[in-house]
């Protein structure tokens, strides 16, 4: 005797039957699939979009509906289920079974006491014991949360389709689908407009985590040691968000580091001398017009950044916004403050120092605020202590506030441009000096740079101060300090002319290295003619090195050379010997465990040369160590032997006390 159900469904027997009464079905939530963004969403397959999708979707309805007798008829006769057609299945319950309650409910355990007489045999029909699959009511989260469509109308029609769901790569064929499914079936229209597909978390060798293999972690654990916003950040910042991620804890420290490390630091130095100043933010405003190229480009870049993150949310593009924020924070501690702390450390309350306190409280507060959907809990911090604690009105949480409002008035383009190739210039001048084996403490003559562009003298001052350089040339030709060579790539070359290979080699060697350069650039290509026959190469073609000559390192890329004159005088050595000094002083004063304002008497004792070349800069040094006197030939203190470029000294320092 077969078991009776509630409703009447087909049993399909064949792929075939399915997919013809389900086609049309199947072809809507294709094309309402299309209408979603489906941010990072990738089918596994090497079949067109429209076959996979159908493939898998007929798999899934058919696993869904596979062993439920439902009349095909009565379905579509009620394609949106309603009160009435709820009402009239009632009906029908109540008039084949004796005992059915006036006030049925259709669900188990309360249906399973409802039988009926089979009208052929006589004997006792029950519901089926089986439950339609789970993933069928996960499908129907979006109404049946609002119990739609018998109540909650308005609500719902409100709130769907949703905006954005996020779930795990193993819901393609769950959730995600059982969702499109169902929405397409009642509404035929998509129940969500954009998905994110997460990948699953790995282990550091890339293997699937399991108790079995003991290679999980605990996430209680990792929050413990870790803390949530590290956790967080690591997986906006590490790899796109489809992709699989291998967790260990080297990586999520790195990134710890890198962004949250510096924006912290930046933050704790903003504090440091705000208490030593009694700065209070909300007694000042930030007047553009008054403010130095500096404070202008942090802004600028603050705003940049701001706009920068707010598409990138709004498009769904996590890692892109977290790198944004990360490349700002960068430049805000290793360029901005760095360059501008002496502005901190000026006694008094003028108005360049104010135009300082002012950009970076406002970049820092800005910024969090921008940061706070990814790391909640330091951005809370933050928040609290620079804005809440001096201004009571503002929103209780940074969590409360808007996201910031990007000011274009404030974002100039040019400005940043001439500032990143100030910045490129610095870098690959640093990069001369490693390979020259030159301190950055040892003042350097001259550097000549050919760049597309000559920057402004403001600029050129930054980059003499940042290399520790006394001079910056702008040229358009560094043919003096430079020259290429040229070797053939074997790889390309021997294939196409093997038996010129020894000529090739022979001309290679004998041409001008700068003439060829032109050539190359200019033309693309070099052409050589061995007795008749033509050989030409491209840049693909050839192993190119900047030569250099003596005297200077050089360094370059595509559009920019810079060249260090590498020439050391008895001043400019004299020079680098006193800066030695005063890092070493600066030093000893971090280990003594001095702040940052206190004043010191410094000792010197037991190398003649040092204490000559101490008397010679005093006033210098005591100014830089914030020494009130030098003591040479004594010793008190905290003491610490040093070999200063070859030579034996002993320094001590002591805290002033009033």
């Amino acid at each position: 005797m077969k078991p009776f159900v509630t409703q009447v469904w087909p049993q399909f027997t064949a792929d075939q039957q399915f997919c013809d009464a389900f086609g049309s079905v199947i072809v809507d939530c294709v094309e309402l699939h299309r209408t979603t963004r489906q941010v990072v969403l990738r089918l596994r397959s090497s079949e067109p979009l429209d076959q996979a999708l159908c493939g898998r979707l007929c798999a899934s309805l058919q696993e869904v509906f596979a062993g439920y007798e439902l009349h095909l008829q009565n379905y579509f006769a009620y394609p949106n289920i309603t009160p009435e057609a709820v009402r009239l299945m009632i009906e029908e319950l109540k008039e084949k079974a004796d005992n059915c309650p006036d006030d049925i409910e259709l669900h188990r355990p309360y249906i399973d006491a409802v039988t009926i007489k089979c009208p052929k045999c006589g004997k006792e029909m029950h519901r089926v014991p089986e439950v339609i699959d789970c993933w069928f009511d996960s499908g129907a989260m979006p109404f049946a949360q609002h119990h739609y469509p018998f109540e909650n109308q308005e609500l719902f029609h409100k709130q769907f389709p949703a905006q954005f769901i996020s779930e795990a790569v193993d819901q393609t064929r769950g959730w995600f689908y059982s969702l499109l499914a169902e929405s397409t079936l009642l509404f035929n229209e998509p129940p969500y407009q954009n998905v994110i597909v997460l990948g699953h978390v790995q282990d550091e060798n890339g293997q699937k985590m399991s108790k079995s293999k003991g290679n999980a972690v605990d996430p209680f654990d990792a929050l413990k040691t870790y803390g949530a916003d590290a956790i967080r950040w690591y997986f906006y910042i590490n790899s796109a968000p489809w992709l699989p991620n291998r967790f260990h804890g080297k990586a999520v420290m790195e990134g710890q580091r890198k962004f949250m490390g510096t924006l912290w630091n930046t933050y704790a130095f903003f504090v440091l001398y705000a208490n030593i100043d009694n700065f209070d933010a909300t007694k000042y405003t930030l007047e553009y017009d008054k403010l130095p190229v500096m404070d202008k480009w942090l802004l600028s870049k603050l705003n940049s950044t701001v706009k920068a993150v707010d598409d990138d949310l709004a498009n769904y593009r996590i890692p892109e916004a977290a790198r944004a924020l990360q490349e700002f924070v960068d430049d805000m501690s290793n360029w901005y403050v760095r360059r501008s702390r002496e502005r901190f450390w000026a006694k008094g309350m003028e108005q360049d120092k104010i135009n300082a306190y002012m950009t970076l409280y406002t970049a820092l507060v800005t910024i969090s605020k921008a940061a706070a959907p990814m790391i909640p809990f330091m951005t809370e911090e933050i928040y609290q202590n620079l804005v809440r604690s001096i201004d009571k009105t503002a929103p209780e949480s940074i969590h409360l506030c808007d996201f910031p409002t990007v000011d274009e008035a404030h974002i100039d383009a040019e400005l940043e441009a001439k500032m990143d190739e100030v910045l490129k210039i610095v870098v690959m001048g640093r990069a001369a000096r490693n390979t020259a084996n030159i301190k950055n403490r040892q003042p350097i003559a001259k550097m000549f740079v050919k760049a597309p562009e000559k920057l402004p003298e403001f600029y050129q001052e930054i980059i003499e101060d940042e290399l520790n350089v006394k001079s910056v040339e702008f040229t358009d030709d560094v043919r003096s300090f430079t020259s290429y060579t040229f070797k053939p790539q074997l790889k390309t070359v021997g294939p196409k002319y093997g038996k010129q290979l020894g000529n090739i080699k022979k001309a290679l060697a004998e041409l001008d290295g700068n003439a060829a350069m032109d050539t190359l650039n200019e033309k693309g290509a070099l052409t050589f003619n061995f007795d008749g026959n033509e050989v030409v190469l491209t840049k693909d073609d050839l192993l190119i090195d900047m030569a250099q000559t003596e005297g200077y390192v050089s360094e370059a890329d595509n559009t920019v050379t810079v060249v260090l004159d590498t020439t050391l005088t008895p001043e400019l050595l004299e020079e680098g010997f006193y800066r030695e000094i005063v890092s070493k002083i600066q030093t000893m004063r971090k280990e003594a465990g001095f702040e940052v304002m206190d004043h010191i008497y410094v000792y010197a004792d037991k190398n003649e040369k040092i204490a000559d070349l101490i008397k010679k800069y005093a006033d210098e040094l005591k100014s830089e160590v914030m020494a009130d006197n030098i003591m040479l030939g004594e010793m008190a203190g905290y003491t610490k032997e040093w070999n200063i470029n070859g030579e034996d000294v002993v320094f001590g320092v002591v805290k002033v006390t009033k």
